[in-house]
């Protein structure tokens, strides 16, 4: 068995372990708890970083959605009498044979002026509603995007091979669409 000095000795001696040892356990204690802050406060920041890209990425699709939604009905707007068009084409040729007719033949002039006016008053309204004839086809290269081939004759020329040498139905546009393709002859 101890004796008393020895077991005070001892106690002594834990004592002054526990109080050297009480400030690193505090120290410890301090620091575990600082890092749970700082790992709940880059926790938080973290869901932020998440939450903001989140939003920008619904935004961006929300402005993307408004921005093609608008296109579309603009290009609707400027279709929308695509087919009303389309069927007023055959008319415009008509006349255009008609006025071709009356000109070989003798018939009052006053006649040939009116069917002049009316075709004219047609096609500037036609024109006002987006509709473009294709002009100038002849001499240039066949274009199978606006264009439809008919038939292929012998070039009179080297330089006309693989071009547009004849209109047979003249082709439209109703803004960057073909409503109807130019019917041609092209040189082989």
């Amino acid at each position: 068995m101890k004796n008393k000095n020895e077991v005070d000795k001892e106690l002594d001696q834990t004592e002054e372990q526990l109080v050297q040892d009480t400030p690193e356990a505090t120290e410890t204690m301090d620091e575990s708890i600082k890092e749970e802050e700082v790992s709940a406060e880059e926790k938080l920041a973290r869901e932020v970083a998440d939450l903001k890209e989140k939003y920008l990425r619904l935004y961006s699709d929300f402005e993307n959605f408004r921005k093609r939604s608008s296109r579309e009905r603009l290009d609707l707007i400027t279709t929308a009498s695509e087919e009303v068009l389309r069927d007023l084409i055959p008319v415009v040729d008509d006349f255009e044979r008609a006025i071709k007719v009356s000109e070989n033949q003798e018939q009052g002039e006053k006649n040939k002026e009116g069917n002049l006016l009316i075709f004219h008053k047609l096609l500037r309204i036609l024109e006002s509603k987006g509709l473009k004839q294709m002009d100038d086809l002849i001499g240039k290269p066949f274009d199978a995007d606006t264009q439809e081939a008919i038939t292929q004759v012998p070039a009179p020329s080297d330089e006309l091979k693989g071009k547009v040498i004849d209109v047979v139905e003249k082709g439209y546009t109703l803004g960057d669409k073909v409503v109807r393709y130019a019917k041609v002859v092209t040189g082989a």
